[in-house]
C-alpha cells in the first residue's frame, strides 16, 4: 500500500499538473480573500478572522479535488495497467487505500501554506493576536474531514470509467449533491417536518464543526461517507 502512495504521489508531482492544481487552488483563495471586493474578503470585512476561508474553500476543493482524484484509476484503466496491478500480491482494499491516502496527503500538502492566512490575521488582529484559535483549529479539522470525504467520491468517481474528464464531472456532481443538494431538499421540506434532510448533507456537519466544537455525531458522518465510497471503489475494482 505504501509503495502505491508513494507512485501517486510521485507521478502527480512529475507533471506540472500537479504544481498548477495546487497554484490554482491558492491563487483562487488569495484572490477572494484579500484582492476582489466582496464578502468572501477579509480587509473588506473588518474582522480578524477566517471564516470568509472557510466557507469559500470548500466550493474551491469541489474543483480541486476531482481534478487530483480523476486520473487514480481511469489512467490505469485506460493504459491497461490496472489488470496487472490487481495481478501484485496485496488485496484490493490495500490498492484502493494507497490511491485514496496518496490523493489525500495531496490535498493536505495544498492546505498547508494557507496556515500562512492564520498568522495574517494574527498580526492584523486589534490588539494583535485577536483570533479565536479554538474556531479557527475547529475549522481546519472540519476542511481535512471534508477533503477526506471528497477524496474517497473522486477515487470512486475515478473507477467507474476510464476517461478522466467523465471521471472529473461525476465526482463534482456527488460532491455538490452532499455538500449541498441535500441542504436545497430540506427546504422544500418534502416529506414534512419529521425529518430534516440537512444532516445528512457534508455542510451541515461542517459547519458544526467550524464553530470550535468537535461532535463524535460529525466526525463518524465524514468517516461513513469515507468509507461508504472507498467500499465502493473495492467492488468496482473487484468486478475488473
Amino acid at each position: 500500500m505504501l509503495a502505491i502512495l508513494k507512485k501517486e504521489i510521485n507521478t502527480f508531482f512529475a507533471s506540472p499538473i500537479g504544481y498548477l492544481v495546487i497554484a490554482a487552488f491558492l491563487v483562487l483563495n488569495g484572490l477572494f480573500l484579500w484582492v476582489f471586493t466582496g464578502e468572501f474578503n477579509v480587509l473588506d470585512n473588518g474582522y480578524a478572522d477566517l471564516s470568509s476561508f472557510f466557507l469559500l474553500a470548500p466550493w474551491i476543493l469541489i474543483f480541486l479535488v476531482p481534478a487530483v482524484t480523476m486520473r487514480s484509476f481511469s489512467d490505469e484503466k485506460k493504459q491497461g495497467t490496472l489488470e496487472l496491478l490487481i495481478t501484485k500480491p496485496i488485496s484490493h482494499l490495500q490498492i484502493v487505500l494507497g490511491k485514496y491516502f496518496g490523493a489525500f496527503l495531496l490535498i493536505v500538502i495544498a492546505l498547508i501554506p494557507t496556515l500562512l492566512y492564520v498568522f495574517t490575521i494574527y498580526k492584523l488582529g486589534n490588539p494583535e493576536g485577536n483570533l479565536d484559535f479554538g474556531s479557527t483549529l475547529g475549522s481546519y479539522f472540519g476542511l481535512l474531514f471534508l477533503v477526506a470525504a471528497y477524496t474517497a467520491i473522486g477515487i470512486f468517481a475515478s473507477s467507474v470509467t476510464d476517461n478522466q474528464i467523465v471521471a472529473f464531472i461525476i465526482a463534482i456532481f456527488i460532491c455538490f449533491i452532499f455538500y449541498f443538494g441535500f441542504n436545497g431538499i430540506s427546504s422544500y421540506n418534502l416529506f414534512g417536518s419529521g425529518f430534516n434532510f440537512e444532516t445528512l448533507g457534508m455542510s451541515s456537519h461542517y459547519k458544526s464543526m467550524s464553530r470550535g466544537v468537535i461532535d463524535t455525531r460529525d466526525l463518524v458522518y465524514f468517516i461513513s461517507i469515507a468509507a461508504f465510497f472507498i467500499l465502493l471503489t473495492k467492488l468496482n475494482i473487484k468486478q475488473k
